[in-house]
């Protein structure tokens, strides 16, 4: 089995090729993804094939590699988005792109490589198994989801609509739209915001693929959902409201929404996103049906030791956020995509 290593962060017919007739692919693992990333971040990609003699491809594993003083030096499968890591036909495959990826690793003198997976084994690489992905089997119609959910949470989804919201389904034309909230409730959380271009460049490079929902009251951003469709199966990697409209539920109404989208475009799965067991969101998650399914985030330690902990809920980084949350949102949208470039 021989690996090759591309760093050019371009379109690759043979390997989207490949990640279409695999059965284990995330949308995040077409080649354009690394495109766009470098693109919009400048972050250099590593693009592992592994070839059996005649030539066809038996795996693809693409890192992306983060450099920072603040953060460290390290890669990840993917940067920015929930999915990513190995593909591979077979235990010969998968075994020769972790030896590549290990002298990858050593040769580049990173402190780590993480690998976003949904399966547990791989090659004995340790596992972070803190998150799941909370999903949903779709039914057949929307009046179906609203008996499912109860009365009760019914009552929640009216509750905005005696505010007259102005509901609005499109693609790149409500990206503006949805960064005035999005961008808004980063900065109230404490968290570094993405470009406003980035979410463009998203619609651009899979026009087909992306929606957003996004919902006004009075002429005002109220909520937004950023929309990617793959296989059968809608995920909606950022969602956001605006506080202030948090008394309506306006989330409720907001994911309402994007669910009746997803059973009228002929979806069957919704995939909610990750979160921790018995945290807030997954809560919020569950009460619309949806079920966990296990995560498992794979590292190659260049020296041992402990798993990475570059999330919000590391007490190293709690002064940070405290004092992001008080930075008036220009500022704040303008310091934001020069530090989340280098965040995982």
């Amino acid at each position: 089995m021989q690996v090759t290593t591309d760093t050019q962060a371009r379109p690759d017919a043979d390997w989207d090729l490949y990640v279409a007739s695999h059965l284990g692919a995330s949308h995040y693992h077409a080649s354009g993804w690394r495109e766009l990333i470098w693109q919009q971040f400048g972050q250099r990609s590593y693009s592992l094939k592994a070839q059996d003699s005649s030539g066809e491809i038996q795996g693809v594993l693409p890192l992306v590699r983060l450099t920072s003083r603040l953060f460290g030096d390290f890669m990840v499968s993917m940067p920015y988005l929930n999915y990513g890591g190995l593909l591979a036909n077979n235990d010969a495959a998968r075994d020769a792109l972790i030896e590549a990826m290990r002298a990858l690793g050593n040769e580049s003198g990173v402190s780590h490589i993480e690998l976003r997976h949904t399966v547990a084994e791989m090659g004995g690489l340790p596992a972070r198994e803190d998150k799941v992905a909370m999903v949903l089997e779709l039914p057949e119609s929307i009046d179906a989801l609203g008996k499912a959910i109860g009365s009760k949470r019914r009552s929640q989804v009216r509750r905005p609509l005696r505010e007259d919201p102005e509901i609005r389904v499109g693609g790149g034309e409500l990206v503006p739209l949805f960064y005035q909230v999005f961008a808004r409730n980063m900065r109230d959380l404490g968290t570094p915001v993405y470009c406003q271009s980035f979410f463009t460049a998203i619609c651009e490079m899979f026009p087909n693929d992306t929606k957003i929902v996004a919902i006004t009251i009075a002429g005002q951003p109220a909520a937004a959902a950023f929309l990617i469709g793959h296989r059968g199966q809608l995920e909606i990697p950022w969602a956001s409201t605006v506080r202030d409209y948090n008394r309506i539920s306006i989330n409720m109404l907001l994911y309402w929404e994007v669910l009746r989208f997803a059973i009228e475009a002929g979806y069957q799965h919704f995939d909610f996103g990750r979160s921790t067991v018995d945290a807030g969101t997954y809560r919020f998650k569950k009460q619309w049906g949806a079920e966990p399914r296990p995560l498992y985030w794979h590292y190659w330690l260049r020296d041992g030791g402990e798993l990475p902990q570059l999330n919000p809920r590391n007490t190293k980084y709690q002064l940070a956020i405290k004092a992001w949350q008080k930075l008036p949102l220009p500022v704040a949208n303008f310091l934001g995509p020069r530090i989340v470039r280098n965040l995982p």
